[in-house]
Order: C-alpha cells, then sequence, then structure tokens
C-alpha cells in the first residue's frame, strides 16, 4: 500500500509525506486539517483506518468494494463520498473508470483509490494553485478532488460530441466500408455514452447533497465555487444526455440511408429486368413455329433486332429520365 500525506495549520502546507503513525498527534491540533491518501488498502488497513478515525464498518466496506454508485452518504461523525474519474480513447471507443472513495471528517480527508488511472498530482497541483482557500479546512481539499473528477468529465464529454461530429462525413458515404465502420463507431459512442451516464448522472446529488446546509464542511465562501462546480455537473449531465439523442438520431440516420439506398439499387435491378425482358419476348415470339411476317428471310431477323434496340433504348431513355438508373 502507498500512501500519502499533507498537513495544514491554520491554512498554511506545514507538513507532507509525514508518516501514518503520525497521524493521531496532528489531529489533537485542532487548528490542524490534513489529507491522508490511500493507494489499493487492504482489509487489515482499512479495519486500522476505522479504528482511528471512527468509520462506520458499511462506510469501509462500500470503500473495499469496487462498482458502488457515485454517492454521498452520512454518518454521525463522518461523512462518506464515492466517485470516478473516467478518461476516453481518441476514437470513443473505450471509456476508462478510476473509482475513488472519500471519507470526510471534520479535520480529515481520507482518499482511497483503487487502481491507477486517477492522476491525483492534478488534484495537488490545484490546491497549490489556490493557497488563500487553504484555511478553509477540509471544504477546500474537497473542492480540489470535486473540481478535478468533474472537469474529467467535462473533457470526456466533449471528446464524444467530437467523435459523432467526426461521423458526419461518413454517415452518407455508398461504400460499405464506410457504411460498417459508422455502424461500429455509433455503437462504440452509444456504449460509451451509457457508461459515462451512469457516472455523471449521480454526480447532480452528489454536490447538491454537500451544499445542503447543516452539513458544515463548507464555508460559505466556498460556496460560490461548489456553485461553480455543480453548474459544471449540470452541463455534463444536460450535454451527455443531449448527445444520447443524438447518437439515436444518427442511428436512424444510417438506417435511412441504407434503406434509400436499397430503394435505388431495387429500382435499378427492375429496370435492368424491364429492359431484358423486351428482347426475351420478342425472341420468344419470333421462336413459334408458325410463320411470321420475314419468316425464313434475312428481313426478319434485321426487324426483330431493330425492335429490340428501340425498345430497350426507349425503356432505358424513360427510366434514366425518371432516375431510375
Amino acid at each position: 500500500m502507498v500512501t500519502r500525506t499533507r498537513l495544514y495549520h491554520d491554512g498554511t502546507l506545514v507538513l507532507e509525506d509525514f508518516p501514518v503513525g503520525d497521524v493521531p498527534a496532528h489531529l489533537a491540533d485542532p487548528a490542524s486539517v490534513l489529507w491522508l491518501d490511500l493507494h489499493r488498502p487492504g482489509a487489515a488497513e482499512l479495519t486500522m483506518l476505522g479504528q482511528e478515525f471512527g468509520i462506520h464498518e458499511l462506510a469501509l466496506e462500500d470503500a473495499a468494494q469496487r462498482g458502488q454508485r457515485p454517492k454521498l452518504d452520512r454518518y454521525r461523525t463522518h461523512e462518506f463520498l464515492s466517485a470516478y474519474a473516467v478518461t476516453v480513447s481518441p476514437d470513443g471507443a473505450q471509456l476508462t473508470y478510476s473509482e475513488i472513495a472519500v471519507f470526510l471528517t471534520g479535520q480529515a480527508m481520507i482518499t482511497v483509490r483503487k487502481d491507477d488511472d486517477l492522476d491525483i498530482e492534478d488534484v495537488v497541483a490545484r490546491w497549490d494553485e489556490s493557497p488563500d482557500l487553504a484555511g478553509h479546512g477540509v471544504g477546500f481539499l474537497l473542492h480540489g478532488l470535486l473540481d478535478h473528477l468533474v472537469d474529467g468529465h467535462f473533457a470526456a464529454v466533449q471528446q464524444l460530441d467530437d467523435g459523432i461530429e467526426d461521423l458526419e462525413g461518413l454517415l452518407f458515404a455508398a461504400g460499405r466500408r464506410e457504411i460498417e465502420a459508422v455502424q461500429r463507431r455509433v455503437f462504440a459512442l452509444r456504449k460509451s455514452l451509457v457508461r459515462l451516464r451512469r457516472v455523471v448522472l449521480p454526480m447532480r446529488e452528489v454536490v447538491n447533497g454537500l451544499m445542503r446546509p447543516g452539513l458544515h464542511l463548507i464555508t460559505d465562501p466556498l460556496v460560490p465555487y461548489y456553485q461553480d462546480v455543480y453548474d459544471h455537473v449540470l452541463r455534463a449531465t444536460e450535454w451527455t444526455e443531449s448527445l444520447r439523442d443524438l447518437v439515436a438520431s444518427v442511428m436512424e440516420t444510417n438506417l435511412s440511408v441504407q434503406a434509400n439506398s436499397m430503394n435505388l439499387i431495387m429500382k435499378k435491378v427492375t429496370s435492368w429486368a424491364a429492359i431484358i425482358a423486351v428482347p426475351t419476348a420478342i425472341t420468344g415470339y419470333y421462336g413459334q413455329n408458325l410463320p411470321y411476317p420475314g419468316f425464313g428471310h434475312e428481313s426478319g431477323f434485321i426487324t426483330s433486332a431493330a425492335v429490340i434496340v428501340l425498345l430497350s433504348a426507349l425503356l432505358y431513355l424513360t427510366f434514366k429520365h425518371k432516375d431510375w438508373l
């Protein structure tokens, strides 16, 4: 297990990467606020964490298990938050999750990372960029984390939107490869949007729950910053919903284009079948064992050939004028 620590005293960063064993001594000072980051902790580490900070066993169980829904749970001595960071491949075909569990007490924020995909260095950089807000304690630390996560959600939605726009050039292409490429990419984008929606949509409840009166994590000066995060969550949620409708429209348009193409092919096949039917009918007629004009003479062959050419040409011009060929 890899751990990281930070200690703030009266709004100033005074210590970093100190041993976990020093945490109780630092918490004894009411003016101290610390961050403890646990990377892939085991059951023993989580049990010790629960004993040291008085964390409820259900919250520890949620932190140990994967696949939790983004949520905010309140307990008597702390809050538990579950959230996800997301990244999207350049073609939008693969969406990667990074789950994080967060324990919030009056003096500490403990993060539990379950994989290596979350860029924790960016979170630390956000804290360092706003030292003037460090005096607001745990709410300051939580804002930096949420700001990083929500910005990642927003970037993922933007990337998926760009991927859908790239399909416009292939949507009306007539080639078989282009049609197959559109079908594969639409399916991949739709799958990524469905998975992203499961992460983005519940974050609205999480951030809204943090801003409710009575939680005492967010001081009045931090309210505008959390409101900005909430606005980003709403925009990402609405954008995700609109992209789902757009992908559905792309799928319907793709099917309509294929149906129209099939109708054109059927018209062409029918038209050529009508043209071919003319010589078939005439040669079949002249194949009767009965006398007919020009029977037994070269003029009869010339006449039948001329009738075939004239009628076939007339049908071809008629179908071409109707845009059936």
